[in-house]
C-alpha cells in the first residue's frame, strides 16, 4: 500500500489532521495506497508556503523562469513511461492513451508556456503631445488550482505551467480519486530546481480542501475544471470575496453530420470523440445528429466501428477503452441509460455494465453505448453523463439542428461535418459553443481560448488569454511636461 504525501513549501509531509483517504485502482476495483484527507489548517499552511515564496519567484524574470519550466518538461518527457503507467492504473484509461495524450500534453503545457515568456508584448499609447500611458502586467500572487479526475496530469500542467510561467505561486487541489501523478509531479518540480513553496500540492475533498482554497483571503485568484453544479457554488463563494475565477466546466456536445459530409472520415472521427477515455473528457461528442438521408448509412458504419472499440485491460495494446474512474460513476452512467430506455430510447449497442475475467472481475468497465429515439427532452439528451453514452438524433433542416443544438444549458464544445463552406461558417457561428471543429474533433492548439459558454463555464485560459487571467493589467502614465529639464 502506497501513501502519497502533501507537498508544501518543497518537502513532503502528512496532513495535519493524520487523516487519509484510500485510493483504488479503477481496472481492479482494489485500493492501491491512501492520500492525504487534507483540511482548512493544510491550505492555510500550503498559502503561507505560498506567499513566503512569491517575492523570491516573481524577481527571478522572465529568461530564469522559462529555463526552469523548460527543465520540469525535460525530467517529465524521460519520465513518460513511468507517468504513464501511472496514469492508466490510477485512473483507468488504456495505457496507451496516457502514453499518446495525457502525459505528452503535459510535457506540451510547460514547453508552450515556458517558449511564451520570450514573446510578450505591452501597449503604450500617446494621448497627447506630452503625454503617454504603458501598460504593465504583474502577476495576481497566489493562485488556487482545482482540477479533476478525468485528465489527472495533463489538466494539473495546463494551469501549473502558465500560473508559474508569469510569476505566480500556487496551491493545487488535485482530484483525490486520482493523485498519483500529481503526487509524481512533486518530484520532477523539485528535480528541476523549482523553489521551494512555488507549487504546493495539497490533497483532499472538495467540501474540506477545496472549500479552504477558495476561502482563503490571501488566494487571489482561483482557476477551476470540473462540474457545473461545483463551479456555481465555488463562484458564489468567491464573489464577495472578489477574487479573479476562472471555470471550466461540464459539456454536452453536439456532433452535427450533414447528408454532404465524408462519412467514413465523420463516421471514424465521431467513434473516436463519443469513446475516447471512456467518454469521460468534457470535450466528447455525446449528442450526435445525423441528417435523416444519410441516418441509416451513418449508423450501419457507427454501429460496426464501436463494436471493434474494444473495453478490456488497460496495458493491453488493443484496448480502446478502460475503467471508468469508479463503482459510483458507473452507477450514475449506468442509471442514464435506464432513464433513457424508460422515456423510450432503444440501445443499438451497448448499454450494460462489461464482464471482464479475473484480475479485472471488479473493475467498473462499461460497454460503448448508443441510444436512439430518446426525446429530446429526456435528462439523457438535457445533462451531461460523462461517461460512453451517446444519443443519435435524426434531422432534416440547418435551422431545426441548430436549435436542437443550442437546447441543453451547456455550451462547451460542437463538431460539424459538412464539405459546403458557406454551411461550416454558418452553423458554426450559429451554435452556442466555446469551441467548435469543422471536419474534426480535439485538435489542439494553445495559442488559442478554450472554454465554454453558458453553464459550462466562465472566462477562457490558452496563450494570450492564460496571460490575462494570471495576471493584473497597470496603467501607467507619464507626462513628459511635467519632469524638469
Amino acid at each position: 500500500m502506497q501513501r502519497l504525501q502533501n507537498y508544501i513549501s518543497g518537502q513532503f509531509s502528512d496532513p495535519l489532521s493524520k487523516s487519509w483517504l484510500d485510493v483504488e485502482n479503477p481496472a481492479t476495483g482494489q485500493n492501491y495506497g491512501q492520500c492525504p484527507d487534507s483540511d482548512a489548517a493544510d491550505i492555510d499552511t500550503a498559502v503561507r508556503a505560498a506567499q513566503s515564496a512569491f517575492p523570491l519567484w516573481n524577481s527571478l524574470g522572465a529568461q530564469k523562469r522559462s529555463a526552469l519550466l523548460m527543465k520540469v518538461a525535460d525530467i517529465l518527457e524521460k519520465r513518460t513511461d513511468e507517468f504513464a503507467a501511472a496514469e492508466s492504473s490510477d485512473q483507468g484509461k488504456p495505457l496507451r492513451l496516457a502514453k499518446s495524450m495525457d502525459i505528452a500534453r503535459a510535457v506540451e503545457n510547460f514547453r508552450f508556456f515556458a517558449t511564451r515568456l520570450h514573446h510578450l508584448e505591452e501597449k503604450s499609447v500617446k494621448s497627447g503631445e506630452h503625454v503617454f500611458h504603458y501598460i504593465e502586467r504583474n502577476p495576481v500572487g497566489v493562485v488556487g488550482l482545482i482540477t479533476p479526475w478525468n485528465l489527472p496530469l495533463y489538466l494539473l500542467t495546463w494551469k501549473i505551467a502558465p500560473a508559474i510561467a508569469f510569476g505566480n505561486t500556487v496551491v493545487c487541489k488535485p482530484s483525490e480519486l486520482t493523485p498519483l501523478t500529481a503526487f509524481m509531479l512533486c518530484d520532477v518540480l523539485h528535480q528541476a530546481g523549482i523553489p521551494g513553496g512555488v507549487v504546493n500540492m495539497v490533497f483532499g475533498r472538495g467540501p474540506t480542501a477545496g472549500q479552504a482554497l477558495v476561502e482563503h483571503k490571501k488566494v487571489k485568484a482561483i482557476s477551476f475544471t470540473g462540474g457545473t453544479e461545483t463551479g456555481a457554488h465555488l463562484a458564489t463563494t468567491a464573489a464577495p470575496l472578489f477574487k479573479k475565477v476562472s471555470l471550466e466546466l461540464g459539456g454536452k456536445n453536439p456532433n452535427i453530420v450533414f447528408a454532404d459530409a465524408d462519412l467514413s472520415k465523420a463516421i471514424a472521427t465521431t467513434v473516436r470523440s463519443s469513446f475516447l477515455n471512456q467518454g469521460e473528457i468534457c470535450l466528447c461528442g455525446s449528442r450526435i445528429y445525423v441528417h435523416n438521408s444519410i441516418l441509416e448509412e451513418f449508423l450501419d458504419g457507427f454501429i460496426a466501428q464501436t463494436r471493434n472499440f474494444k473495453v478490456g485491460d488497460p496495458t493491453h495494446p488493443d484496448s480502446r477503452m478502460g475503467a471508468l474512474v469508479s463503482a459510483a460513476h458507473l452507477e450514475k452512467v449506468d442509471s442514464y441509460v435506464k432513464l433513457a430506455v424508460a422515456d423510450g430510447g432503444r440501445v443499438l449497442h451497448g448499454g450494460k455494465r462489461a464482464q471482464l475475467p479475473a484480475p479485472f472481475n471488479s473493475g467498473h468497465f462499461y460497454e460503448p453505448t448508443i441510444l436512439i429515439h430518446v426525446p429530446h427532452d429526456s435528462r439523457a439528451i438535457q445533462e451531461e453523463i460523462f461517461g460512453p453514452v451517446v444519443t443519435v438524433t435524426a434531422f432534416e433542416s440547418e435551422d431545426e439542428v441548430v436549435r436542437l443544438a443550442n437546447e441543453p444549458e451547456y455550451g462547451l464544445a460542437a463538431s460539424i461535418w459538412t464539405e459546403n463552406i458557406s454551411r461550416a461558417h454558418r452553423v458554426a457561428r450559429a451554435v452556442e459553443a466555446g469551441v467548435v471543429w469543422v471536419n474534426g474533433w480535439l485538435l489542439r492548439d494553445l495559442r488559442v481560448p478554450f472554454g465554454g459558454m453558458k453553464s459550462s463555464g466562465l472566462g477562457r485560459e490558452g496563450g494570450d488569454w492564460s496571460y490575462d487571467f494570471y495576471t493584473e493589467a497597470k496603467d501607467i502614465c507619464i507626462q513628459l511636461s511635467g519632469f524638469e529639464k
